[in-house]
This record gives structure tokens, C-alpha cells and sequence, in this order.
């Protein structure tokens, strides 16, 4: 067994010369990365992303980039490909198939079948001298100079090459396509992800009680009314107009003032012009207004009326954090 300082020392060197794969892959991005993305955007059908053996881990990955960005796709295995799975493709449909030699026997029994149906075929291809590479009809080039495994064997640096690549071809179709954040939105409706994207302050406020108190009103009142409602604060109203806010610290810091605390009123304690959010503004900008504001909860206007509060527990329960 290595050591501890040894263990650390593969793992960076592993971390370093993928980097520098990486790094070099600025190298390849030309005319004709320029070119796949054109002819992607201009397509009327899918992309249809094939591979072999870890190339064909990454291009199921890269299916589900561009999904979930605005690219129709599908992944097809290249060795499923050749035992009925080419029903899939239809004659507008580009494909994308990933290699890193370019020259396995799945690859050169494959792609005379897709240049017989007729498909645009763009190579993503790991040595630009192959046979996948003569025979595409775009290159995308994703060589690397070395794998990380110190045997040179395991794919390691050509596929990170491979998911980079695929990556940075998926954000170019996004841009190009003009993708926002509402779209992204429509594609990824569940989980948190989903919240960040379309839940607003409007759907989370209502479930809370909606403290407030009149700008006469004496202390009595104004503790009692937010210890009832448990949001750590309450609205302070003149007449239906919103004027204020006191929270549990300025009850707090009333307590130290000279004189009479008993004879003060609502508008005498109250943080004048408070924050406040739109109710239908997104949960997760309300998050950052709280968080840039060091505050756990802020008032609710729906057309300038006073309508509730939002907390930050309401946010923690939604997962949004």
C-alpha cells in the first residue's frame, strides 16, 4: 500500500495532465467546429451520438447535455447500432460519433452503414488520420498526447477530451440558439434545479400567517403580534400603506434605551422604508436579496401592497438552498 503523500501525488499528477489535455484542446476549436454547430442548427432532425466501450459512457453523457440545452438527441451504442438499433436514425438526423483511435472494428463496420443511408456524419475522433476521420464529413479533434494512467492505457485523458469537447459544442448550440433560462426551466421542471428555475416568492409566502401592526399601536401589541405569527417580525402599517418593519432585534435594542419603554409605539421602533420583494419574483433572487441583506426574512407587495412575509426557512423547506 503507498503512503499518504504518494496517494496525493497520483492524484494531482492525474488532475495535472488531464488539465493540460484540456488546455490543448483550444488548439482544435476551428472553422470546422464552426462548421458542426451550423450544420446542427440548421438540421431539422436529431443528433444521434455514438461510440464504443468509455467513448460510448461520453457520448450518453453528451446526450444528455444537449436534452436538457435545447438539442434533440439520442443515444445510439455502436455496437447495438449494427444489430437494429440504425432503425433509429431518421434521414434528417445528424450524427455524432465518438472515437478515440477511430480504427475499432465496431467503427469501421458502422460508419459505411451511415454513409449508405445518406446521414451528415460529424467524428469526434482522437486522431485526425483515421478511419473514422477520413470518412466524417465534419472532424471535431480531441487528441490527446497521453492518457493520465501511467500506462498510457486507460482511457482516462481522452475521455475527459471527449466530454469537454461535447460540452463546449452543447453551450455553442445553447447560445446559438438564443436557450434561456426560461427554457431551461421548461426542461427541468423537478428537484431543486427545477425551484431555482420557476418556483417565485408568490407560490411560498401564503402558507405564513401575515403579521402587521398600526403605527399607534404600543409595544404590547407589536410583541404579541410577532410572537404569534413566528416569523421574527411584523409589518407596521399606517392605515392599509405599508410604513415599517420591527424584527426581534429591534424589540431587543428597544429594551436598552433610557426612559419608558411601555409608552413607545410601533412607528417609534420601526426600520422605515424596509426591504421589500415583488411577489412574483423567483425564490431564488429573493434568496440573494437575503443573503446580501444578512436578513432571515422580508416583506411581500403585490402592486405596492403589503401582501406577507417571506422566511428563509420557507426557502430551506423548498431544498432551494
Amino acid at each position: 500500500m503507498k503512503s499518504t503523500e504518494e496517494i496525493n501525488r497520483i492524484a494531482l499528477r492525474t488532475i495535472r495532465e488531464e488539465g493540460a489535455a484540456i488546455v490543448q484542446l483550444g488548439n482544435y476549436i476551428n472553422d470546422d467546429f464552426a462548421r458542426c454547430v451550423e450544420t446542427i442548427i440548421n438540421s431539422t432532425g436529431r443528433v444521434i451520438v455514438t461510440g464504443i466501450g468509455k467513448s460510448a459512457n461520453i457520448a450518453s453523457k453528451i446526450v444528455s447535455t444537449f436534452n436538457s440545452t435545447g438539442t434533440p438527441s439520442i443515444f445510439m451504442h455502436a455496437a447495438d447500432a449494427i444489430h437494429g438499433d440504425l432503425g433509429m436514425i431518421r434521414p434528417e438526423d445528424i450524427i455524432i460519433c465518438l472515437s478515440k483511435s477511430g480504427d475499432t472494428p465496431e467503427i469501421k463496420v458502422l460508419v459505411p452503414l451511415l454513409k449508405i443511408m445518406g446521414n451528415k456524419l460529424i467524428g469526434l475522433v482522437g486522431n485526425t488520420d483515421s478511419f473514422l476521420a477520413r470518412n466524417s464529413d465534419l472532424v471535431i479533434n480531441s487528441t490527446v498526447n497521453r492518457e493520465a494512467c501511467p500506462n498510457n492505457l486507460a482511457p482516462t485523458a481522452s475521455t475527459t477530451a471527449q466530454l469537454v469537447m461535447g460540452d463546449a459544442l452543447a453551450v455553442a448550440l445553447l447560445e446559438c440558439r438564443g436557450f434561456t433560462r426560461e427554457d431551461f426551466a421548461r426542461y427541468h421542471p423537478g428537484g431543486a434545479l427545477g425551484k431555482r428555475l420557476y418556483l417565485r416568492v408568490s407560490d411560498i409566502f401564503g402558507s405564513n400567517e401575515k403579521p402587521e401592526v398600526q403605527i399607534d399601536d404600543d409595544m404590547r401589541s407589536v410583541i404579541l403580534e410577532i410572537s404569534s405569527k413566528r416569523l421574527g417580525a411584523t409589518a407596521v402599517l399606517d392605515g392599509d400603506k405599508l410604513a415599517g418593519i420591527i424584527t426581534d432585534g429591534d424589540i431587543r435594542r428597544m429594551l436598552h434605551r433610557e426612559g419608558p419603554v411601555h409608552l413607545l409605539k410601533a412607528g417609534d421602533i420601526m426600520t422605515r422604508d424596509p426591504l421589500t420583494l415583488s411577489a412574483d419574483i423567483l425564490v431564488a433572487d429573493a434568496l440573494d436579496v437575503m443573503r446580501k441583506n444578512n436578513i432571515t426574512q422580508i416583506l411581500v407587495l403585490d402592486n405596492d401592497r403589503y401582501v406577507g412575509v417571506v422566511h428563509l426557512h420557507d426557502i430551506l423547506k423548498e431544498g432551494i438552498i
